[in-house]
């Protein structure tokens, strides 16, 4: 009798938190397509050649943190120099590397050591050199040569020696769309009675794509399965979830890939966090909650456009590396900010989006895998409930498979990067075996990153290796320490 109860509740636990996800997907996926929709309309009467013509366009620093980037550092830099603004410097943070990549960039741009006087206006760990061009092409770009500390202490450097109001904080072996800085630095431009604190843009994977001089030539549909399903996976969190707290003004996650950051605030709320592996997510919650307690107006903008593509893990190893960080990164970020939750004093952080990411982004994986759990063990008990079985897993694979289906086609209606019938055809095939597939790993990765965080303590941020966008196997790298 009383088994018979635990095993009834528990199935009504189960159906009303998966109505609640299913019904919050919902909503999101409604307000970012209007969202959308109105983002097009008005790219067509934008126009960004006012931006890079106008005498006023503020200094912009892109800082780019570097670590044994030795592959591709002096294409990298290339492509940063070629982009489409009028006024931006570019600070490489070499982040203590063990390769040449200091060696093989001051040869190549003619680099020389300077005298300079650092205000340590956020702590990093100690800088040892600084770097500028002798020649004048390369007037822009710095390079620091600083003791390894990690990517957020690598973004403190760079801040302490920017001279831009605002800065980008981007991943050196990405991909940056030319035209990128002037559609992030806009809504910080066009800002009446909110202060925008942060910007940041859609990222695509490159995996398959041909590159050129760190330029993207040809965009192409990832190959193997795993980067594939990782463009479906980008859609959904972009498109269809990103874009709607944006509208919401609940945003509190712009990618370390590329975000566009008002330097006071970011200095004024201490700079990035060295002890956490969620530096992105964590510094736009400190920001906000920056900003809520002195009372004062701001938001934080998305842009529902591709600015960026980068390489995705195409092994699992990899992969479960990063989703285990990603995992760690976001519960370090909701205990570190635990005063947010159900916090009026906040805002749409404190009543929405911080407990969505607590209920449906934290604890999601977890109640799946225990519901896999419950059902195998009622199964061995000889109890198990098979039409609620079959009808919530029938629900919970047609959810998936349309909301996937939906941001891929409502991508490519407004976007169209994927010009091929074959490409789309590739993606919504994926989309059919992804739940069952792709999904359960993730799903256990980010279980094992709730353990690794909880049980073994693990603070590192692991190593990722990447095959680099040549797809040459020879030139294999470790990055990101």
């Amino acid at each position: 009798m009383i088994f018979h109860f635990l095993a009834n509740f528990t199935e009504a636990i189960i159906l009303i938190y998966a109505i609640a996800l299913f019904s919050v997907y919902l909503i999101l996926s409604i307000f970012s397509a209007k969202e959308l929709l109105r983002f097009y309309h008005s790219e067509k009467i934008t126009n960004y050649d006012s931006i890079i013509s106008s005498p006023f366009a503020p200094l912009v620093s892109i800082i780019a943190p570097a670590y044994n980037e030795s592959m591709t550092i002096v294409e990298n830099i290339r492509a940063l120099l070629s982009l489409y603004y009028p006024n931006f410097e570019i600070i490489i943070v070499n982040d203590g590397s063990k390769d040449d990549t200091l060696a093989k960039t001051i040869e190549a741009y003619d680099l020389e050591k300077v005298p300079y006087v650092v205000d340590y206006q956020i702590q990093c760990n100690e800088i040892v050199d600084i770097y500028k061009s002798k020649k004048k092409a390369f007037n822009n770009l710095t390079i620091i040569n600083k003791i390894n500390g990690g990517k957020a202490d690598a973004l403190n450097a760079g801040i302490n020696i920017a001279k831009g109001n605002y800065f980008i904080a981007i991943d050196v072996d990405s991909i940056i769309d030319p035209y990128a800085l002037q559609k992030l630095v806009l809504p910080f431009l066009s800002a009446t009675d909110e202060r925008v604190i942060a910007t940041g843009g859609v990222i695509r994977i490159a995996n398959s794509c041909k590159i050129k001089d760190g330029q993207l030539i040809e965009i192409n549909v990832p190959d193997k399965f795993l980067p594939r399903c990782q463009v479906i996976e980008y859609n959904r969190a972009f498109l269809l979830g990103r874009l709607a707290w944006s509208r919401l003004d609940g945003l509190l996650l712009i990618s370390g890939a590329l975000g566009l950051f008002d330097k006071e605030i970011a200095i004024g709320c201490g700079g990035y966090y060295p002890k956490t592996v969620g530096e992105d997510m964590e510094i736009v919650v400190r920001m906000r909650k920056y900003m809520a307690n002195r009372k004062e107006k701001y938001k934080v903008v998305y842009i529902p456009e591709p600015l960026c593509w980068t390489e995705a893990p195409s092994s699992l190893r990899i992969l479960g590396s990063q989703r285990n960080r990603w995992t760690r990164g976001t519960i370090d970020t909701i205990f570190l900010h635990k005063d947010v939750f159900f916090n009026p004093k906040f805002g749409v952080m404190g009543m929405l989006s911080y407990p969505y990411w607590v209920f449906f982004e934290w604890l999601a994986p977890i109640v799946e895998i225990l519901g896999i759990l419950y059902f195998v063990i009622i199964a061995i008990f000889g109890y198990p409930n098979w039409p609620f079985f079959s009808i919530m897993l029938f629900f919970v694979y047609l959810f998936a498979v349309l909301f996937s289906t939906y941001a891929i086609l409502f991508d490519h209606l407004v976007f169209h990067r994927y010009t091929k019938r074959k490409m789309l055809l590739k993606l919504l095939v994926t989309s059919w075996v992804e739940p069952f597939i792709y999904h359960p790993m993730v799903a256990w990765w980010a279980l094992k990153g709730n353990w690794d965080f909880f049980v073994n303590k693990k603070k590192a941020w692991g190593k990722m290796t990447r095959v680099g966008f040549s797809g040459d196997e020879a030139s294999k790298r470790v990055a990101k320490p």
